[in-house]
């Protein structure tokens, strides 16, 4: 599975708390954000089955929006 999302992610301290959350709570192979993109890009890469939701819910759980990025 890879998830792409639109976050507001967008000083390093925040990507790197995101990321180190998603990686702790989840089984991921990568895990990043661009928080030089405009979208904020959060890019997920999982070799099992990751529902999309779980991501989006998880992120704001942790005080950021998130949704699909189309």
């Amino acid at each position: 599975m890879i998830g792409i999302f639109r976050t507001n992610i967008s000083s390093v301290d925040d990507k790197n708390s995101v990321v180190t959350a998603i990686f702790s709570q989840f089984r991921v192979d990568a895990c990043s954000v661009d928080i030089e993109d405009c979208d904020r890009v959060l890019r997920v890469v999982s070799p099992a089955r990751l529902e999309e939701a779980v991501i989006i819910d998880f992120v704001k759980t942790l005080g950021f929006t998130c949704q699909i990025l189309e």
